[in-house]
């Protein structure tokens, strides 16, 4: 299978830094013309600066994916503006790290409602035009969806539902020409890692990656038409091993929080 960007018109939400801006970047460089989105205008019009340098009819929208009745009216404005959408790249997200025992449920409810519920609405929205053009989606879900690694309980859970949803999705458009793509990140050097709010991780043992190390393994799933791919690729290893004993990989797991607790104290 053989995909170019060139000539393609590209929706990357939550590209205001990280792995969003990368992304927008590296296919504006490879010919598509891209559509960014994200709630602070300031560090957009600097991602689109750099994107426009390649891409000169790029386009940004400040918006707030977390008002869920604003999404089909901007899904509207991005086909008016953009002249339709070939790629959908669902990236927008927050992590909100707490220990189960400190979560309230106004926390779970926010982070699924930016990390799974406006990527769905979204998706739903541009779906016909998607269809018509053959289009292809891209989920930005995470290593954390398939591991059930410690404090992540409501971005894990938010970020599975986005896994179900599109490999049910990949099977219901069996029938036309849509590709859906499930992209999961390990350890990325984003403020994801660094924002406020958020309880110490349990990362470090894993080196961060550059957001830049998301493009190719990305545009390679494009060209492959592969369902999923993780970054770095090992990930996929150590999924594939919890799976064959999840017993011992949960116990583990709770081997290794424990430890870290008791490092830190």
């Amino acid at each position: 299978m053989t995909y170019s960007l060139k000539g393609k018109t590209a929706l990357v939400t939550g590209a205001s830094t990280g792995i969003g801006a990368a992304l927008a970047e590296g296919f504006a460089a490879r010919g598509a013309t891209i559509g960014i989105c994200a709630r602070r205008e300031d560090r957009l019009a600097e991602v689109l600066e750099r994107i426009r340098a390649h891409a000169p009819e790029s386009r940004s929208w400040a918006i707030d994916l977390a008002d869920l009745d604003g999404i089909v009216g901007f899904a509207t404005t991005v086909e008016a503006e953009l002249g339709g959408v070939d790629i959908l790249v669902n990236n927008a997200g927050i992590p909100k790290r707490r220990h189960v025992t400190r979560l309230d449920p106004e926390t779970v409810e926010s982070v699924m409602r930016i990390n799974y519920f406006s990527p769905v609405r979204l998706t739903l929205a541009l779906l016909p035009g998607l269809i018509e053009r053959g289009g292809r989606i891209v989920n930005l879900s995470s290593v954390a969806a398939r591991l059930g690694p410690p404090i992540e309980g409501a971005y894990a859970a938010s970020k599975a539902a986005i896994t179900a949803f599109s490999e049910c999705m990949a099977v219901d458009l069996r029938d036309t020409d849509v590709q859906v793509h499930i992209v999961n990140p390990g350890v990325i050097d984003t403020e994801l890692f660094h924002l406020p709010d958020n309880e110490p991780g349990f990362h470090s043992a894993v080196d961060a990656l550059p957001v830049e190390a998301i493009v190719e393994p990305v545009i390679e799933m494009l060209e492959s038409g592969a369902i999923e791919g993780y970054v770095p690729e090992w990930f996929g290893e150590v999924v594939a091993g919890k799976f064959a004993d999840p017993n011992a990989f949960i116990a583990g797991t709770k081997a290794y929080a424990t430890q870290v607790e008791a490092e830190r104290s």
